[in-house]
């Protein structure tokens, strides 16, 4: 009987692991199939077209140009290479400037042959128009700007998904600034972390620690939002006045915040990995003449190096990933930033303040969870290449 029970225990484990192994392989092809679709999509807004008069020169546009002519940056033809004309932009909404509205029709039918006789009229209007608008036997010509490339996402500068007529999808901002306050704040926290370790796993007497390690492991369960609300209400103002800065939401103010986030991870799994360090090792160094501070840099942590990495990847898992307290006191500005003391964005606050207005399957929405691959793949590197130098070390 008790080998029988035995067996359904083990047959339990055994289709729990492959469940939810399959349920992360689910997910990771959820989230890799969402994401490439983004590459299907086309440049201009979907549904819509960019029109012009058969009678202009210019047959191609690129998606800067577009968006400064409707920005009112680009005004004149020749500025693209074409003659010498005003610029005249036309959405559909603007229609009723060139018609009025019986001519539309009752039910807008007329609407279509309308766009169609005003476009081919003027021979310095573009267009941005819905394809239910524009029928087989339309006067103008279509600029056909293709599908988002891999270049128009990896290798472009600006972030604007709600844009109109074209979208940018530029993630270098997002990257940039995901890693500069990861970096920081894992530079930050690591040498106070490693340091209090140290201090309670070796240095503290049992009252001083039986105190401290109970608050540290607290900090963990703190809600991130709360971590937020005390940088938006401490550190923002203190790094606005040391620095003298215009704004106190910048990469540092993040990067302090996530350190201070990670400090509980770090503190804990490394001061436990310098405990299981065998009292006899420690014993024979000091026998051999070493000192309490020889013996804890030249032994425990050594030994202890394995437990530290693993330290060092939570945290990281912590500071990549945050997405609250980040969101709070970055600036949330999407642009690449040269330093440490400028506003910027992050992935994860991206993912969280923009997923929920985004269409779903529409291209903003693919955009996200290619952010999602991006933030997975960075993860992954950096864990590997941790594991990568300990496993060398051991060696």
């Amino acid at each position: 009987m008790k080998r029988f029970i035995e067996k359904i225990i083990q047959g339990m484990l055994t289709v729990s692991g492959f469940v939810t192994s399959i349920v992360i392989l689910l997910i990771v092809l959820f989230l890799f199939t969402e994401g490439a679709g983004l590459f299907s999509k086309p440049k201009v807004e979907d549904g819509y077209e960019i029109v012009l008069n058969k009678k202009n020169d210019i047959n191609t546009l690129s998606a800067e140009q577009i968006k400064d002519m409707f920005d009112g940056k680009i005004t004149n033809w020749n500025e693209v290479g074409g003659k010498n004309q005003d610029i005249v932009l036309f959405r559909l909404n603007d229609i009723t400037n060139y018609f009025a509205e019986e001519e539309l029709g009752e039910q807008l039918e007329h609407v279509p042959a309308k766009i169609s006789e005003l476009i081919s009229q003027h021979e310095e209007i573009i267009g941005f128009i819905p394809q239910e608008y524009i029928k087989n036997d339309f006067a103008g010509k279509r600029l056909d700007m293709g599908n988002i490339k891999f270049k128009d996402v990896f290798f472009r500068k600006e972030w604007i998904p709600t844009a109109t007529p074209i979208s940018f999808f530029g993630i270098l901002p997002l990257i940039t600034g995901t890693l500069w306050v990861s970096l920081v704040a894992i530079l930050i926290a690591l040498p106070f972390g490693v340091a209090a370790a140290i201090y309670l796993a070796e240095i503290a007497n049992h009252k001083i620690r039986d105190i401290l390690k109970p608050v540290i492991e607290l900090l963990s369960g703190i809600p991130s939002v709360v971590y937020g609300f005390f940088g938006l209400i401490v550190i923002v103002p203190l790094v606005q006045n040391i620095f003298h800065l215009p704004v106190g939401e910048t990469g540092l103010t993040g990067s302090i915040v996530l350190a201070i986030m990670a400090l509980p991870t770090i503190i804990t799994v490394s001061e436990d990995a310098m405990r299981n360090c065998p009292r006899s090792m420690r014993e024979a160094s000091l026998a051999l003449g070493g000192s309490k501070w020889q013996t804890i840099f030249k032994i425990v942590i050594p030994y202890s190096a394995s437990g530290i990495t693993s330290a060092i990847v939570l945290g990281i898992g912590r500071a990549v990933g945050e997405t609250m307290a980040v969101l709070m006191v970055t600036g949330n500005s999407a642009i690449i930033a040269t330093g440490i003391l400028q506003p910027l964005r992050t992935i994860p606050a991206t993912i969280a303040a923009e997923l929920g207005e985004a269409p779903d399957g529409g291209v903003h929405y693919q955009a996200l969870f290619l952010l999602g691959i991006i933030l997975f793949l960075i993860t992954q590197i950096i864990n590997s290449s941790v594991e990568y130098v300990s496993a060398k070390n051991k060696l």
